[in-house]
């Protein structure tokens, strides 16, 4: 029987992302992908970003597409919708793995997050991230984009969705991947978030920052379908 893995993509990002995951995935899984709204071309829509509708994006998407209850692969924010969706509809859920998901959000670490979403700013800084933002997400512009996220991540400051009260109820496993040098989710904060959830395990990846594509792929990829069959087994 084929098991079925939904992959959550980041902030900025989109289901292009994760090709390589879907790729490299041994082929007996069945895997899924979707850009939330407002990204990769998605229309954008003031109540798609906010983190409580992109949770119901994702059981949208489960329903939508039938699909039996699904493991769960999302990076930094996917992550963080998935955990989000699966405390309201655990039924929905095998297993989540997350990967460099940022749980400790305050009013702070959001204006922390926030300062660089200013299109002029990245313009000048950065422009050739900001052309790949702007073309990864278009027609959506660039400023309006990320003026969105700005408000996503500051909503998660002022009122975050996930905290050790919820996270305690949730009987989904779930597989907590770190970097080693992700300096946005953190090392401890990412560790002492997975002491809320009573059917969490917890993993520093080694030399590894936060961006995806600096995450070897071999190992992120042995992380995912070992955790999936360790949970198949009933041995989570």
């Amino acid at each position: 029987m084929k098991h079925t893995i939904l992959l959550l993509h980041g902030a900025l990002g989109s289901a292009a992302e994760l090709k390589f995951l879907k790729r490299e995935l041994p082929p007996f899984y069945t895997v899924h992908a979707f850009s939330f709204g407002g990204h990769g071309g998605q229309p954008l829509a003031g109540p798609a970003f906010s983190m409580k509708a992109m949770a119901q994006e994702v059981r949208q998407f489960i329903l939508d597409h039938g699909l039996p209850p699904v493991h769960v692969f999302g990076y930094s924010m996917g992550g963080y919708a998935a955990l989000t969706a699966a405390v309201q509809w655990p039924e929905l859920f095998s297993s989540i793995t997350t990967l460099g998901t940022k749980f400790d959000w305050t009013p702070a670490t959001a204006a922390q997050a926030t300062g660089f979403l200013d299109a002029a700013i990245m313009r000048e800084k950065v422009p050739q991230f900001a052309s790949q933002l702007e073309q990864l997400h278009a027609p959506t512009p660039l400023p309006q984009f990320l003026a969105a996220t700005a408000a996503l991540l500051r909503g998660l400051g002022d009122a975050p969705l996930l905290h050790a009260h919820n996270l305690a109820t949730l009987e989904v496993p779930v597989q907590v991947l770190v970097g080693e040098l992700d300096k946005t989710a953190g090392v401890d904060a990412s560790r002492a978030y997975a002491d809320h959830m009573p059917r969490a395990s917890f993993e520093i990846i080694m030399n590894t920052p936060h961006p995806l594509e600096k995450v070897n792929p071999d190992v992120l990829v042995n992380r995912i379908a070992r955790f999936v069959e360790t949970v198949e087994e009933g041995m989570v």
